[in-house]
């Protein structure tokens, strides 16, 4: 199976609290194929869980690796998971 792949840094001011948490898990949910997220310290997490992916406790300026499966849809649902942690 062919994985998007792309890295970002967290840009949310406050980090991942609830709100973008919220926003990511519902965007993964709606996928139909596998969608996670890793952390430099090794950490990965399937982003439709809200408990995984707060217990990361991501800041600001902290780098992640988010991996959508390829599927239809795949290369809009990574921007949009990328909007939601890196805001221009």
């Amino acid at each position: 199976m062919t994985v998007l792949r792309r890295r970002v840094a967290i840009a949310v001011p406050d980090g991942v609290h609830a709100r973008p948490v919220a926003e990511l898990v519902r965007l993964a949910q709606a996928h139909s194929a596998p969608v996670t997220l890793s952390t430099d310290a090794g950490e990965r997490v399937d982003l439709t869980s809200i408990l995984a992916l707060m217990d990361l406790g991501l800041l600001p300026g902290d780098e992640v690796t988010l991996e959508v499966a390829d599927a239809p849809g795949a290369a809009v649902l990574l921007d949009s998971l990328v909007a939601v942690i890196a805001p221009r």
